[in-house]
């Protein structure tokens, strides 16, 4: 097994610039809940469109959270978040509109946290953008159906975090949403780590990673 390279978003953002004439780009970032994969795919975003405005955008695996009724139905809503709380085929649909980029712009859905709930349509993506950057958990694990998600993608990431820190980050957050501290245990300790213990363990090495 090829080990990954550790990079860092300059590089990174170097290595994505470079793929001139390659078409559209779609670059998967992966780690655990807390490792801060979102704010370092909204930085790489940015960093590209300072070279070139306009050329990239960032998709993120929330938006195909299953909605809470749905949940409550099949006995999942405090497992929100793990791996069966998504609609992995509409990630996978999605991918494919965005990879074939036939279309003016592709409107995609992103998760409200604050509702705790996923609005549909709410980006878009034109079809001038060169880079789509895809951040979550679960992009990378070599189980059905998300195994299926890896040939869609140019370029994998992992953000490293020691597990010590996540559980600091974890917390921080909960607290920042008004939780109680038995309600931020439950969050922390019941679904959030062992959900990144499960990324850890079950996915296929990224091709580059990054301490974060």
């Amino acid at each position: 097994m090829t080990p990954s390279a550790s990079t860092d978003l300059e590089a990174l953002a170097r290595l994505l610039g470079g793929r001139t004439g390659a078409g559209r780009t779609i670059t998967a970032i992966v780690g655990a809940p807390g490792s801060g994969k979102s704010t370092l795919a909204e930085r790489l975003v940015a960093r590209l469109d300072e070279a070139t405005p306009g050329t990239a955008a960032v998709l993120p695996m929330d938006g195909f959270h299953y909605d809470d009724g749905l949940l409550v139905a099949r006995g999942l809503l405090a497992r929100k978040g793990a791996p069966d709380t998504f609609d992995v085929g509409g990630l996978l649909h999605m991918l494919g509109r965005l990879r074939r980029n036939d279309e003016d712009e592709v409107a995609v859905p992103v998760f409200d946290r604050s509702l705790e709930i996923s609005r549909a349509g709410a980006r878009t993506i034109p079809r001038a953008v060169r880079h789509v950057v895809v951040e979550g958990n679960y992009l990378l694990l070599g189980m059905a159906p998300w195994a299926a998600l890896r040939e869609l993608f140019d370029v994998t990431v992992a953000a490293v975090v020691p597990e010590e820190v996540l559980r600091d980050r974890l917390a921080a957050r909960w607290r920042g949403y008004g939780l109680s501290a038995d309600a931020i245990e439950a969050k922390v300790e019941g679904n959030d780590l062992p959900n990144g213990r499960f990324v850890a363990a079950n996915s296929v090495p990224a091709g580059f990673t990054i301490p974060n």
